[in-house]
């Protein structure tokens, strides 16, 4: 099957993050076999979730890991033009959910299984198939604890296709999602001096966390990133009942991005010291007042590979791109790298398409992605 063959049955998989993928992963873990390949899967606790791993060519160090995720972002509520799952051509683009983030990383890969087999590697390719990627990276972890002890020999290289238009990306920010919840006291708006409203309070903590931004930008930059500096932002919130009722509750969820000079724990801890100073301030008035904050996922590591490393000069012969460059958004490669394998983003598509409507890789980016796999294939053959 051709790339652009295989990410048309891969976009028709709808499935979301935390829902059942076993649909895609047996799909694909039945066109790996086909070719001889033991798929290893990885499930999760209830058996209802898994990623897949396999090795392709000898058991022996330096190998090199191929890595994407499964899972897509929703389309509910996005002006989409065309079924978004139903891959669409038209004008040189394949339009579908997943067609860039991440699914045509996988179907390069896929497509030249077959020319991985024949080939006479001298050390092995490895596919590495997540799940739960668009909701914290988080299963990434145990997938790459899982390849290091499963096999005896170690891989050497992960290269995470996410979408960098086949540019080399050595450094990326790291990422924390938290909820926080505000219980103030409920009563008659013209008693505000009287009551504590969880949402005045909550405008406290969120310019706390503006401050913060302003401040790390000052202490900590790193130019190679836009911005150059750690960042918070507030991206939901909810409270209150009325206008004149004064707000008992207060919901709000926040993420902060961290560069590689900046610990997102610590800002994390920053953040509930403030916190616990003015719960213990406004018990004085409420009792009952309280602020609980809740991190969504594990943080998730930035990406610091040196613009010297090995990884980075494969990836300039095998694709002739030899700036690598940076990004803010976070993907699995950090955690590729804290296992242990000299990591690097490099995959088809462009992250400006990703998670909109009409999402779209053009066929050319697509056709660029298979020949980088080839060319690794060409360069580690005896």
């Amino acid at each position: 099957m051709t790339a652009k063959e295989i990410l048309a049955k891969l976009v028709s998989f709808d499935v979301l993050s935390k829902q059942n993928n076993l649909s895609i992963a047996n799909w694909i873990s039945d066109y790996i076999n086909q070719y001889g390949v033991e798929t290893v899967y990885v499930y999760n606790e209830e058996k209802t979730q898994a990623s897949l791993h396999c090795r392709i060519g000898p058991a022996v160090d330096g190998g090199i890991i191929l890595s994407g995720h499964t899972d897509v972002v929703p389309v509910k509520g996005q002006p989409w033009n065309t079924n978004p799952f139903e891959l669409i051509e038209k004008e040189g683009n394949l339009y579908g959910r997943g067609a860039c983030d991440m699914k045509g990383y996988i179907a390069c890969f896929l497509s030249v299984l077959p020319q991985m087999v024949k080939a006479n590697l001298s050390v092995p390719i490895y596919f590495a198939i997540s799940y739960d990627e668009e909701i914290g990276c988080l299963r990434a972890p145990e997938l790459a604890e899982h390849i290091k002890s499963y096999y005896t020999e170690k891989p050497k290289y992960a290269i995470i296709g996410e979408p960098s238009m086949m540019q080399p990306i050595v450094g990326q920010k790291g990422i924390l999602y938290v909820e926080t919840k505000v219980n103030g006291s409920q009563g008659h708006s013209s008693r505000i001096e009287k009551e504590v409203s969880a949402i005045h309070e909550s405008t406290r903590l969120i310019l706390w966390l503006e401050n913060k931004m302003k401040e790390l930008s000052q202490q900590n930059r790193n130019e190679s990133f836009l911005p150059p500096h750690s960042t918070m932002h507030v991206g939901q919130i909810k409270g209150g009942i009325a206008t004149n009722v004064v707000a008992g509750n207060t919901t709000f969820q926040w993420d902060v991005r961290s560069i590689p000079e900046d610990s997102i724990m610590d800002i994390v801890n920053d953040y509930q010291e403030y916190c616990n100073e003015l719960q213990k301030e406004k018990r004085k008035l409420f009792p009952e007042f309280k602020i609980e904050n809740t991190l969504l996922h594990p943080p998730v590591p930035g990406l610091q590979t040196s613009e010297e490393a090995s990884i980075v000069k494969l990836i300039a012969e095998v694709t002739g791109n030899t700036k690598p460059s940076y990004v803010a958004y976070a993907t699995e490669a950090g955690q590729f790298a804290e296992a242990g394998f000299e990591s690097i983003i490099c995959g088809p598509g462009s992250i400006e398409q990703a998670h909109r409507a009409n999402e779209f890789v053009s066929i050319e980016q697509l056709n660029l992605g298979v020949q980088m796999i080839e060319n690794i294939i060409k360069k580690i053959s005896l």
